[in-house]
């Protein structure tokens, strides 16, 4: 029995297994939610006209260019981080999580708004509608974010970036529960 203890520590230790949970001074050191007020401060200093702090804007769950219809944990996380970001910078933030066809639809490689969108966008009495979407790759997921006008759906800011996968982002990514 006493070898049988050995053993299965020599194979944790050989097999790179950590035991170690993480801390609080771990989530200090977390960067997603850095990178994503980052992302959601370049967002606003792209603008091309101003917002208006007392108008709505209304934040979609950023989607997968593979799975446009099927927000993941890590579209939603983000799209958390975008609206709460903006909050504390003054704005009105309206979340909304739409999934299903009602959300987008997909035409020569490009994601679309639909009408319906709009039309909940304008029921809040929302200036702008900022929406989302992201790739992966093998070692980064690659992120487009956009503040489309409700009043001419025209495009008056943009942003690009990128996440590493690193494991975290890889959990959000996983189907199901993360372990």
């Amino acid at each position: 029995m006493k070898n049988r203890w050995l053993l299965f520590f020599i194979c944790l230790v050989v097999a790179g297994c950590d035991l170690r949970f993480p801390t609080y001074e771990d989530t200090a050191n977390s960067k997603l939610m850095q990178v994503n007020n980052a992302a959601a401060d370049r967002l606003l200093a792209s603008l091309e006209r101003p917002l208006d702090k007392s108008v709505p804007l209304v934040v979609i769950t950023l989607s997968s260019a593979d799975s446009p219809t099927d927000p993941s944990r890590l579209g939603r996380i983000v799209s958390g981080h975008l609206g709460a970001r903006l909050a504390a910078q003054g704005y009105q933030v309206v979340d909304l999580e739409l999934s299903g066809d009602a959300f987008v639809k997909q035409r020569e490689g490009e994601l679309l708004l639909l009408g319906e969108i709009m039309d909940v966008a304008r029921s809040r009495s929302a200036q702008a509608v900022i929406v989302g979407i992201y790739s992966e790759s093998k070692e980064f997921a690659y992120f487009n974010l956009k503040i489309v006008s409700v009043q001419d759906n025209m495009t008056i800011g943009t942003y690009n970036y990128v996440l590493p996968l690193d494991k975290d982002v890889r959990a959000l990514l996983a189907k199901g529960r993360a372990h």
